[in-house]
């Protein structure tokens, strides 16, 4: 049970009981439950994560590799902005998976999200050592005049531009 879950962490109790059961194995799904508990495996809702190429996840981590020792004057001159869909209609399932304490963001252990689907309103937003800036609903379509816009309006308007020195 415990090399399956390890390998599958989405497994559920009930599958475990089935696949026991088919080689003449009867116990509860509660007792395995119990039992994983006792070889520390807990049943925790996974991490959502983006779902990455694995050339993305490549370019990520040596731009993180480029920039960690860059100094703390650097980091206040930044400023960070991103849109994200947010569903209104989203997928209302739960699913667990089996994993061991300060694993959740392993990768077997999350689970790859897409933005799409009914219902959706866009947001855009930024952030900067010194806090964050205004939250702009993005109507329609984002395009290049629309962006600029955005940038116009929000940026220089924020608290967090003026004081990280943008």
């Amino acid at each position: 049970m415990k090399r399956r879950v390890e390998k599958s962490p989405c497994v559920t109790a009930e599958e475990l009981r089935k696949d026991l059961s088919d080689v003449g194995t009867e116990v509860s799904a509660q007792t395995i439950r119990r039992t994983l508990r006792n070889e520390g495996l807990h049943a925790r809702t996974p991490r959502r994560t983006p779902l990455l190429s694995p050339k993305n996840k490549k370019s990520r981590l040596q731009y993180a590799k480029s920039h960690v020792d860059k100094p703390q004057k650097f980091w206040d001159s930044v400023l960070w902005t991103d849109e994200t869909k947010l569903e209104l209609f989203g997928s209302m399932d739960q699913r667990y998976v089996w994993r061991r304490k300060n694993k959740a963001y392993e990768e077997k252990n999350t689970l790859p999200t897409v933005k799409h689907g009914g219902g959706s309103i866009m947001l855009w937003g930024c952030f900067a050592s010194a806090g964050t800036g205004k939250l702009q609903r993005v109507q329609g379509t984002m395009n290049s005049l629309q962006y600029q816009e955005i940038l116009d309006d929000n940026v220089m308007q924020s608290n967090v531009s003026q004081a990280s020195g943008l």
